[in-house]
């Protein structure tokens, strides 16, 4: 059976790896998980890590020689299988099969998938939860949302009135990601100890307004609906167009640098991208070619010159478009 979360913490610290893991459900804590994990091999001796990416043309083969692959550095091995949409097919629930019948000696396999629910379930993840270990990450539920953030304020120290978590929580709207962001920012702001309503209020506040990285992270996210939200409270509130084309340039620049990169994981280690924006890019890349984005690159310019006065139009409008076909390629014809 799948653990939980209690059941994961206490196997991620045994003195000794599963054959096989399966790491799956929402995206930010599967991430997580897949770190601790790491981080716990390393230190019992698997100092080599050979990652798998699982794409449309994925040779499953590979993964019969990872395992079968020795090593001249290091007696024990991670194979990192990256499985983003959690469906093996045919062909590759057969390989796992086989690598679980008969894992080998010193090969750890952790299989990330960050799409998840009752229907990824199958014969396969049988196979993987009788030879090794099955986590299923969900989000919390509306009900579970106040206890989440006082876990995770927990990890950095820090505690919070039950009034406190529960602004907190109105203020993430739900978002796992947004969540641990600014939990990460009270640790910064506040340090250790106790937090009231009224410092959550005051240290929280500013995050409460719309800004230009949530508008990029929310159109890369595929959320268009959100990101024109924040776009509208950007203007309202006099937001300058100029600075803030200036940021979305950047992200489209980054989103090309990573689509042209032979390497994508070794790319977005040297743009020292945290996990969860790794992932936000991959999935963007993975909704539209490296053309669309360069156009989106060239409608950015293009409202630069608009919003300077050096070419006739609205700038905010064509602004509208540009977010929105970054949001959902299939609108990209906005940009004609």
């Amino acid at each position: 059976m799948p653990l939980n979360s209690s059941q994961w913490q206490k196997a991620l610290a045994a003195d000794s790896l599963s054959p096989v893991y399966l790491l799956a459900g929402e995206e930010l804590l599967v991430l997580e998980a897949a770190d601790a994990l790491r981080a716990q091999a390393r230190k019992l001796g698997y100092t080599e890590r050979d990652v798998l990416d699982v794409g449309a043309h994925f040779d499953w083969d590979e993964l019969a020689r990872a395992g079968a692959g020795m090593s001249l550095f290091a007696t024990r091995r991670l194979i990192d299988l990256r499985l983003p949409t959690g469906r093996p097919g045919t062909e590759g629930a057969k390989a796992i099969n086989e690598f679980c019948a008969n894992p080998p000696p010193d090969v750890s396999l952790v299989i990330t998938a960050v799409e998840w629910s009752n229907k990824h379930e199958g014969a396969w993840t049988k196979q993987v939860d009788s030879a090794g270990t099955v986590v299923v990450f969900n989000a919390p539920r509306p009900h579970e949302w106040e206890a989440w953030i006082g876990a995770r304020l927990a990890t950095r120290g820090l505690t919070a009135t039950p009034e406190a978590a529960a602004l907190l929580a109105e203020r993430v709207e739900g978002n796992l990601l947004a969540a641990a962001q600014e939990v990460d920012k009270l640790a910064v702001l506040h340090g250790q100890g106790k937090i009231d309503a009224a410092e959550m209020e005051h240290l929280v506040a500013d995050s409460a307004r719309y800004d230009a990285f949530k508008l990029t992270d929310a159109a890369l996210s595929g959320d268009g609906g959100r990101a024109l939200r924040i776009l509208d409270g950007l203007h309202a509130e006099g937001e300058e167009l100029i600075a803030l084309m200036g940021w979305v340039v950047n992200q489209l620049q980054l989103a090309l640098r990573l689509a042209n990169a032979h390497d994508f994981s070794a790319q977005a280690r040297a743009e020292r991208l945290w996990p969860a924006r790794e992932q936000l890019f991959r999935k963007a890349l993975r909704r539209a070619p490296r053309e669309h984005w360069m156009q989106c690159l060239a409608r950015a310019a293009r409202i630069d010159r608009i919003a300077k006065g050096r070419e006739a139009g609205n700038a905010w409008l064509e602004a509208q478009r540009l977010i929105a076909a970054m949001a959902e390629p299939r609108a990209a014809q906005a940009l004609a």
